[in-house]
């Protein structure tokens, strides 16, 4: 029975491929992971907000019932669980969060008894987030599970990203000539990226000749359309 039980959650990360938009194949994943490690919640979270030292994690995606502190959380290296997960690079399984020397890291212990999993999330050997889960009594299997999981989820996020610089012809070319690595443009930071190709923009519009308030009135446009954007307008 539990050669079968095995089998069939290893079956369950069919389902960890991607689809649809991020936003979407993350909550998705979110939901699978909880449900195939039998966890009370899950959170997947992404670094973001800067660049290098300066990127921080934040919740992207969750499954069940997190507390508000937790889906507002911005983390940073060595803070936290979560941090020290970052910052070590190591999968870590907390079997009785409240009585061990994590109980005053976590924002919600519990009780006894509570166990918690904290594993990174990779992308062509660089961390790009970190997953977490809550529940009852994980072992090493689920550690072993849920590293595997992040596995999935690290393809299935630069998978989505190529897709999209597949589609800007504009992205690629402006990636393009910002490393010589051409390896290192497979995954980049979402907010990299953006700078990126906002520099590569207004590089563009004065190698063509425009002139400061053309190029003002260029950036202003994009925000008019981010405008429209956030209020539901086409």
């Amino acid at each position: 029975m539990e050669a079968d039980h095995g089998l069939m959650r290893l079956h369950d990360l069919q389902h960890f491929l991607s689809s649809g938009s991020l936003e979407d194949s993350l909550r998705s994943q979110a939901q699978q992971c909880a449900r195939m490690l039998n966890a009370d919640s899950c959170s997947i979270m992404l670094l973001s907000g800067g660049s290098g030292e300066d990127l921080r994690l934040r919740v992207h995606a969750r499954a069940g019932d997190l507390p508000d502190a937790v889906l507002a959380a911005d983390i940073g290296r060595g803070e936290g669980i979560s941090g020290q997960v970052l910052a070590s690079g190591q999968a870590l399984l907390v079997e009785d969060i409240g009585n061990s020397a994590y109980a005053l890291l976590a924002r919600r212990p519990r009780g006894a008894g509570r166990s918690l999993m904290s594993a990174p999330i990779r992308i062509e050997g660089r961390i790009v987030g970190v997953v977490n889960v809550a529940g009852n009594t994980f072992v090493q299997d689920d550690l072993a599970l849920l590293e595997v999981t992040c596995l999935f989820i690290g393809k299935s996020i630069q998978v989505v990203q190529l897709q999209r610089l597949l589609d800007s012809r504009f992205a690629q070319l402006a990636l393009a000539s910002e490393t010589e690595e051409a390896g290192r443009t497979a995954y980049r930071n979402p907010e990299e990226v953006a700078r990126i190709l906002a520099r590569s923009f207004f590089k563009e519009l004065v190698k063509a000749g425009f002139e400061a308030p053309q190029i003002v009135g260029a950036a202003s446009e994009i925000i008019d359309q981010l405008n429209n954007k956030l209020h539901g307008k086409n």
